[in-house]
């Protein structure tokens, strides 16, 4: 391994960090976090099972500007988790699990037990939170019902779906966003640069100078535009599952959909090693004999469940989530033959479920309406011709999905009447001067983020790449691959980063 240099000192309570206060905002750098248990912090039954499994998590609540711009107007509440390390710590690693919408509670949660013997929570303590509008912070992004989203009424996007929305539609899922989550000001500061600067608040109360992050999938943008913001308080980052910051909306989704096709195609190739593979023993035609199986759910739907149903969305839905995960393929099979040869929908329609984030005690988290909320903020915005078009280069990337019917006149942009105009901006993150070393992971089988996306973000930070081998979406801090926690370990408590070729394998 390279040496990355020696570790900056993660500063302790008592230092003075003032110059690194920015003007106007000292009351939120020099706020008292007061952590407690955690169970007021759960928004669903499953949440509150898994925050309270373990007496070592401790939750808090941070507050922070609504508006940066107006730090004396309202104000956030960021919810918090910590898990203390096992031994002396080196300073907080800070986690972002991805989504965006993704709880970053919950994602401290598991990954203390996923590392229970890695030196990373020997040195570390974990500290996870929930981005502005995301979890038990407050405001969080609510747009549906339970009872809208367990009846399917609760669509947010229209790639990938067949859903046909009118400008009136647009412009009252809009509405209703902004009347279930705190108004109009609330849904304006929900961008990934204000998360940005949320982290740095964070980083300066947990007593560290220097930022150590691990950020997958979405958690890879919100590190990286960090790193652009203050390049100077970052100590290390591991970027898991890259987004390309080069990229804009169109060329994200496009590659994305491209990834999942990939990752079907592999799924057939598995399945077709079995003489009963619903798809058939010919993976060159998996994609035409599953278009015949789920195109009659646009006209009739089939039972799911004790008293659901599968629609075309919820099929091709559950299919992409188990499509994650290599080891996820037995299930969308089993999905899949089961619509084939029963006429029931009963596992894609779990799939499908589980994803979206509906708890055994009937609760949703708002996974799916912060994602939506949050990438309003971030992407760019189309016009109906340019939505359509993007629509028909999805389905044309994705074939497994497509409909085969016209949805040209259906397609419209849902954050077309958000209240402001997106605030990430296209590239982002590129050539940073005096950024330490990073490293990226990429995973050449990865089916959200393609590999091509961790190159292309390890060379605009001038970062480190690591390749892994296999089919899987993001592979840190899960505690199951030996080559990956080792070099991962490396780097973030002594700075080591691999060789520009090493490789590892799932």
């Amino acid at each position: 391994m390279a040496c990355g240099g020696e570790s900056p000192s993660s500063g302790g309570e008592d230092q003075d960090r003032s110059d690194q206060q920015p003007a106007g905002l000292q009351r939120f750098y020099e706020q008292e976090l007061s952590f407690e248990g955690c169970a007021d912090y759960a928004t669903t039954g499953d949440e509150e099972t898994l925050l309270t499994s373990d007496d070592a998590f401790e939750c808090a609540r941070m507050e922070v500007p609504l508006d940066y711009d107006e730090p004396d107007g309202d104000t956030a509440q960021i919810a918090l988790m910590r898990v203390p390390a096992r031994g002396e710590p080196i300073g907080s690693l800070v986690l972002n699990g991805g989504g965006p919408g993704g709880s970053g509670l919950v994602q401290a949660a598991v990954t203390a037990p996923a590392l229970a013997q890695s030196p990373i929570t020997e040195r570390f303590d974990l500290v996870g939170f929930d981005p502005r509008g995301v979890g038990a912070s407050v405001p969080a992004v609510d747009c549906y019902s339970d009872a809208e989203a367990d009846s399917g009424d609760n669509t947010l996007s229209y790639l990938g779906t067949v859903v046909e929305w009118t400008e009136e539609d647009t412009r009252r899922l809009v509405e209703r966003c902004a009347e279930g989550s705190g108004g109009g000001d609330a849904l304006a500061g929900l961008g990934t640069r204000d998360v940005a600067r949320d982290m740095d608040v964070l980083r300066s109360l947990l007593g560290d100078d220097g930022l150590s992050y691990l950020g997958q999938s979405y958690g890879t943008r919100l590190g990286a535009v960090y790193a652009e913001t203050f390049p100077d308080r970052v100590r290390a980052m591991v970027l898991d599952g890259a987004i390309d910051p080069r990229q804009d909306t169109a060329g994200l989704r496009v590659g994305a959909y491209s990834a999942f096709q990939r990752s079907f195609e592999q799924m057939a190739q598995f399945c077709a090693a079995e003489a009963e593979c619903p798809l058939g023993t010919d993976p060159d035609a998996a994609t035409e004999e599953f278009q015949s199986l789920i195109r009659p759910l646009l006209d009739e739907t089939v039972p799911a469940g004790e008293d659901g149903e599968l629609d075309f969305d919820t099929a091709t839905g559950g299919v992409v989530v188990g499509l994650y995960s290599e080891e996820a393929w037995p299930a969308v099979i089993q999905g899949i033959a089961e619509l084939k040869n029963d006429g029931r929908g009963d596992t894609l329609h779990a799939l499908a479920r589980s994803f979206g984030g509906r708890s055994a005690d009937g609760r949703w988290n708002n996974f799916s309406e912060a994602n939506f909320a949050i990438n309003c903020m971030d992407e760019d915005r189309k016009t109906p011709a340019e939505a359509a078009d993007l629509r028909a280069a999805v389905f044309d990337a994705a074939p497994f999905m497509d409909p085969g019917i016209d949805l040209s006149e259906g397609s419209r942009d849902g954050c077309e009447f958000w209240p402001v105009e997106p605030t990430l901006g296209y590239p982002y993150a590129d050539d940073i001067d005096g950024l330490p070393q990073t490293l990226t992971v990429s995973i050449t089988g990865d089916p959200s983020t393609p590999y091509e996306s961790g190159i292309s973000l390890a060379d605009a930070l001038g970062g480190t790449m690591l390749t892994v081998e296999g089919e899987q979406h993001t592979i840190v801090a899960t505690g199951t691959n030996a080559c990956v926690d080792d070099i991962a370990s490396a780097y973030l408590i002594d700075l080591e980063t691999p060789d520009d070729d090493t490789v590892c394998r799932l």
